[in-house]
């Protein structure tokens, strides 16, 4: 990158950022349905993975009907910050979370007085509701005052929870008419379903826990409080269900409203629990089996779509929060390149923590069958929304956000909306994409995959740098003999986090 294009780039993070007016375009608002996966890698679906081995379909079905991004990633390479991403447009390194995921007792992340997607299109109009996890931090009502942090909290501070009192700073404040699911992932406390802005019944339960499939258990989830009669293996099927039906009473009661819906997946997050119906559908164990139930998730929203004549006025969008939690052993004991031809995995810095898998489908607007490799991130969804409805973001609002819905029609601007990406790894480790270059500021994989942070020996490169065109694997660090590219990717990186928006 030269020095006039950096002195550019400068000069336009500087100015001409205010909130962009979106003119809507010329049709009515579709109806618009948003299914997040949790732990879905690239390699999954048969659409990305043609030696998957998990039958995936109804995602097939989608790519086959709409749009296949194959350069979308997360804005982090775990679930809690992608979600505040998505929900936002807005990278979660920005708000109080700097790195890992919320607890199921943390309080919200999303700030009071944020502009969120759902109450974007609520404002235009929309009824919003979501379905699953919810991860983003909910406001407990105590009997007496308990500060809940960050982290889990000890079982003196949870028996003063009061579980008859509303909940604040949860869906409800983020926009959402309605929502139903639980707090957290599915492997964390406390165990329970959440309705909008109340607990539907208070976890008077203990559950015991239980170790992964690795280590010989039935599945991982941690030990905790949990209302009487919750079964983990009843969450998949039961927001599934909820999600149905009120499809179904939206195109009974409120016929000509559009509709927002956010199913977010437990799936194929541990505990890997598939039901009877699913065991032994895949060729990759237990957590094979729950991407197929995933999958057929999503057919049962298809399904329900076709059959109350919705589908030709909806758009539909499938991805995945983060890339898969699937070890090297278990690649090769099941032939199943879960996260497909990249580099490392969930909460990584390389591509397999956050290159994901992402669908959209739009009748009449997105050509069947496509491809597009245009540079994409989930925090955009919510900028492309807004040019769809005709909604104006102001300038506080979906700072890391840029409208591809010239993508979804087929249009070609002289240049893409997006030209970089941040990435975060789960120990908030940060890299900087623009074209084939992608730096990594430091040493490690920032996640799972060992060695997670590296100290640089004298005389060794301090970070990473490497050409995703040529060496799409990250196998050759590029660092030390390419200066100016690193000094510009540096550069341009400092610059989005110390101007507080990239666009």
């Amino acid at each position: 990158m030269t020095r006039p294009f950096r002195t550019l780039l400068s000069g336009l993070l500087l100015i001409g950022l205010g909130g962009a007016s979106r003119p809507a375009l010329s049709a009515p608002r579709p109806n618009i349905v948003f299914i997040l996966a949790d732990d879905l890698g690239y390699g999954d679906p048969q659409c990305y993975n043609a030696q998957s081995q998990t039958p995936t379909p109804n995602i097939d079905r989608l790519a086959a009907e709409g749009v296949r991004f194959t350069d979308m990633h997360t804005p982090s390479a775990v679930c809690t910050p992608t979600r505040y991403g998505v929900l936002t447009g807005r990278y979660a390194w920005r708000s109080r979370l700097k790195s890992g995921v919320l607890w199921g007792w943390s309080p919200p992340l999303i700030e009071p007085l944020r502009l969120t997607l759902p109450a974007l299109l609520k404002q235009r109009g929309y009824a919003t509701a979501g379905f699953g996890k919810w991860h983003l931090g909910l406001g407990w009502a105590t009997r007496e005052p308990v500060q809940f942090g960050d982290g889990s909290k000890p079982a003196a501070d949870v028996a003063l929870v009061d579980y008859a009192k509303p909940l604040s700073g949860g869906p409800r404040t983020a926009g959402f008419d309605y929502y139903f699911g639980i707090p957290a992932s599915l492997d964390m406390e406390p165990y329970l379903w959440i309705e909008t802005d109340h607990c539907a019944a208070a976890p008077t339960a203990w559950c015991p826990g239980d170790k992964h499939q690795r280590q010989g258990g039935g599945g991982f989830y941690r030990a905790g409080p949990m209302a009487p009669g919750f079964r983990h293996d009843d969450v998949l099927p039961e927001i599934t269900r909820r999600t149905v039906r009120y499809v179904e009473e939206q195109a009974r009661a409120n016929a000509g409203r559009p509709f927002f819906v956010y199913l977010a997946l437990s799936a194929p997050h541990d505990p890997w629990l598939p039901t009877a119906d699913f065991q032994g559908k895949s060729h990759a164990g237990p957590r094979g089996d729950f991407v197929v139930q995933a999958d057929w998730s999503v057919g049962e929203v298809l399904k329900t779509l076709d059959r109350l004549g919705l589908a030709s006025h909806t758009l539909v969008v499938f991805t995945s929060d983060n890339g898969a939690h699937w070890l090297p052993a278990e690649v090769a004991r099941y032939h199943h390149a879960a996260n497909g031809p990249w580099r490392g995995q969930k909460a990584d810095i390389h591509e397999g923590g956050h290159r994901v898998p992402c669908i959209v489908r739009w009748p009449g607007r997105t050509k069947p069958g496509t491809a597009t490799s245009q540079l994409a991130c989930l925090t955009d969804f919510m900028a492309t929304f807004a040019e769809i409805v005709g909604a104006d973001l102001p300038r506080d609002a979906a700072e890391d956000s840029f409208s591809f819905a010239y993508l979804l029609e087929g249009r070609r601007p002289e240049s893409p909306a997006r030209q970089s990406l941040v990435s975060h790894a789960m120990n908030g480790l940060f890299a900087i994409r623009r074209g084939a270059w992608k730096l990594v500021e430091g040493l490690g994989t920032g996640g799972f995959t060992a060695p997670a942070k590296v100290q640089p020996k004298p005389g060794e490169p301090a970070g990473q740098l490497y050409d995703l065109f040529t060496d799409p694997a990250e196998t050759t660090n590029r660092y030390a003999g390419q200066p100016a590219e690193v000094a510009a990717l540096q550069a341009e990186l400092d610059a989005i986090r110390n101007h507080g928006r990239s666009r």
